[in-house]
């Protein structure tokens, strides 16, 4: 028989792509004021994978990657994810997104995005909200699977979260000592 047991609290990282650059300190801001400190930022991060987002955003399209200082509870995602969709919203010109916002999770073991869209791989976590198993980590690195986006799976990207979970055992193993 398995026991439950609490599952062990994530670092909540945040993926975003613009066109404009522009934008980043106001969603910094904003962000922030609801998550905690922002503690990891990536360098801006071409976002060439698709023309899916251009007719709504144009192009060229970047990407940036913030980790935040809190950790966060597992079941929070769908709330997180209904948070960052306001704040799309909130910068929205005609109808439009000007930022796309990402939230998910990384443990040790995996990185983990929040989706308003099911798929096959797709586990419902409530509220509308789906968890995508996006990366595993194994024998050192983190693997993609089959139905990881491109720019996750770019080296990268897997660079900047290979550094974030860095970051996150570090800090997993100075809390638990406390």
């Amino acid at each position: 028989m398995s026991i439950p047991r609490e599952p062990k609290p994530a670092k909540l990282v945040v993926g975003l792509f613009m066109r404009t650059t522009s934008l980043e300190e106001y969603l910094a801001l904003d962000l922030s004021s609801r998550f905690g400190s922002i503690d990891i930022v990536s360098a801006w991060l071409p976002f060439d994978y698709t023309s899916y987002y251009e007719p709504e955003m144009g192009a060229p399209l970047y990407r940036r990657v913030f980790a935040f200082d809190k950790f966060i509870q597992q079941s929070d995602l769908a709330k997180i994810k209904h948070t960052t969709n306001q704040i799309e919203q909130k910068y929205s010109r005609n109808g439009k997104r000007r930022v796309n916002i990402d939230p998910g999770y990384l443990l040790h073991e995996r990185f983990v995005l929040a989706s308003g869209k099911n798929y096959s791989h797709r586990i419902y976590i409530g509220d509308g909200i789906y968890a995508d198993l996006t990366l595993i980590y194994h024998k050192g690195s983190f693997q993609k699977l089959p139905w990881t986006y491109p720019d996750y799976a770019d080296c990268l990207m897997l660079t900047v979260l290979e550094r974030i979970r860095n970051k996150y055992v570090f800090e997993f193993k100075k809390k638990k000592q406390r």
